[in-house]
């Protein structure tokens, strides 16, 4: 194993910024959660108490005899928010002094990297392109999930959770994010970074990426395996797939949003329309780590193969 390789990748400057991102983005996620599950306890402490509930104010302890109930912008806000901002300028400064700016000569078609990638924010979309046609994993699946994301707050309408850490009252809300923005797009960028090599090939951490492997990897679409050569075989075949994978998805996603009490008071509220587009981004969500399983396990390409699209 070559742990050399993988120092030498992860202390490119270009890519300092993604190894930040692995321990930053958990530690912030674990205390966001540290937070909610705080709150919750709170809000159940409180449930079980009314005259604690008639007094209590604060986000996370109940009120206790002593304290202050009015914690004033300055000087503890803007305190707190100063130094950040001098913490945060230091370290941009140190950061910019010790690594020098990825910058390269000017492009030589007669001499190209190999490999050649993206900058690192558009990473993840460049390893979409392995599993998608390029119409689908450079235009389409970004877009869904960007606007997926925003459209969270107008699916769940629940009007609980607003303006402190919670959980319990926010379990389908914080669930989709964190599937879109953990698994879609940080995993893909992470993958991107440092496991794919030259030529684009898988290359485990701590593997040398050898500029000189080859590798055989037979790709086939789901009707060749089942041996349908025909054009419109292979539509109406893949059109059947995706038909069923379409309801089942659908199926599994409507039984998460009832699968507890809670959940199913805030599906109730749901109009038709919130309902349907619901349904329609979850689906696609699914589609995408499902189709990176059938490329990298069972080298399956395409599932609908027509004149005018793959899938």
């Amino acid at each position: 194993m070559d742990w050399g390789q993988l120092w030498s990748i992860a202390s490119a400057p270009d890519n300092v910024p993604i190894v930040a991102m692995l321990f930053l983005v958990p530690f912030f996620t674990w205390y966001g959660m540290r937070q909610a599950v705080k709150s919750d306890k709170l809000i159940a402490q409180l449930e079980g108490d009314p005259q604690l509930a008639k007094t209590h104010h604060r986000k996370i302890f109940p009120w206790k005899p002593g304290w202050a109930k009015e914690i004033h912008v300055w000087p503890f806000l803007l305190r707190v928010e100063f130094l950040a901002a001098i913490i945060v300028t230091v370290l941009l400064i140190v950061w910019s002094i010790t690594l020098n700016a990825p910058l390269e000569e000017p492009a030589n078609p007669n001499l190209t990297m190999n490999p050649s990638k993206a900058p690192w924010y558009f990473l993840g979309l460049q390893e979409m392109l392995v599993y998608f046609d390029p119409w689908i994993a450079g235009v389409m699946m970004p877009g869904l999930i960007i606007v997926g994301l925003m459209a969270i707050p107008y699916i769940d309408t629940n009007p609980l959770g607003s303006g402190y850490y919670t959980w319990n009252q926010r379990k389908f809300a914080i669930s989709g994010f964190c599937f879109g923005f953990l698994v879609l797009w940080l995993l893909m960028i992470v993958i991107g970074t440092f496991i794919r090599g030259p030529g684009w090939m898988w290359f485990w951490p701590g593997m040398t990426w050898d500029h000189s492997r080859v590798i055989y990897e037979s790709n086939r679409d789901l009707p060749d395996i089942l041996g349908i050569t025909s054009r419109w075989g292979k539509v109406i075949f893949g059109g059947l797939v995706v038909g069923a994978y379409t309801v089942a998805a659908g199926w599994l996603i409507i039984k998460i949003m009832n699968w507890n009490p809670f959940n199913r008071k805030v599906f109730a509220r749901m109009s038709l329309l919130q309902i349907g587009i619901t349904l329609f981004f979850g689906i696609c969500m699914l589609s995408l780590p499902i189709k990176i399983i059938l490329r990298l396990v069972f080298r399956i390409k395409y599932i609908w193969v027509t004149p005018w699209f793959n899938i």
